[in-house]
């Protein structure tokens, strides 16, 4: 395993629905990887802060403007 294949993993990892050997792999790989050890731990704390959050509703216009902005970077990064 390396970085790519945790990154690609992580959140699968963190719910526990990988393959036993799946999460060896990873594992073993935090063993040897401060960078990616940190990104597991970071990524498990927002999990934790936003799960306990209440969710928010925004208003129209702004949701909006979010989908015309996760539309125009998808459409850019396609091309």
């Amino acid at each position: 395993m390396n970085c790519n294949g945790v990154i690609r993993r992580v959140s699968s990892y963190i719910d526990g629905e990988l393959e036993a050997t799946v999460v060896e792999e990873i594992e073993l790989h935090l063993k040897q990887c401060q960078d990616c050890t940190i990104l597991v731990q970071q990524t498990r704390l927002t999990v934790h802060l936003y799960y306990d959050s209440d969710l928010v509703d925004f208003p129209v216009e702004v949701q909006a403007r979010l989908h015309e902005t996760l539309r125009r970077k998808i459409d850019e990064s396609r091309k």
